[in-house]
C-alpha cells in the first residue's frame, strides 16, 4: 500500500501536515528532533569514549601473575 504513494502522494501529505500544523508548530518540532539527534550523537561518542578508556585501563593494569619457576617451562 505505502510502496506505491509516489510524489504527488508525498507533496499532498506535505501539504496537509503544514496545514493542520502551522509553519511554527512544525519548526518547533523540527528544532527538536535536531536536538535529540545531536544529544543522541553526543551519549553515543560518550559511551565509546568511556568503552575504550575502560580497555585502555584494563590494559595497563594487566600483569603477569605466573610464578617465577613456571615461566621458563614451555
Amino acid at each position: 500500500m505505502l510502496n506505491n504513494i509516489g510524489l504527488p502522494g508525498l507533496l499532498l501529505i506535505a501539504v496537509v501536515v503544514l496545514v493542520l500544523f502551522g509553519r511554527g508548530k512544525i519548526s518547533s518540532l523540527m528544532g527538536e528532533v535536531g536536538k535529540g539527534i545531536t544529544s543522541f550523537k553526543k551519549g553515543v561518542s560518550e559511551g565509546t569514549k568511556e568503552l575504550e578508556d575502560e580497555a585502555k585501563d584494563s590494559v595497563e593494569t594487566a600483569r603477569d601473575v605466573t610464578p617465577a619457576d613456571e615461566k621458563d617451562k614451555v
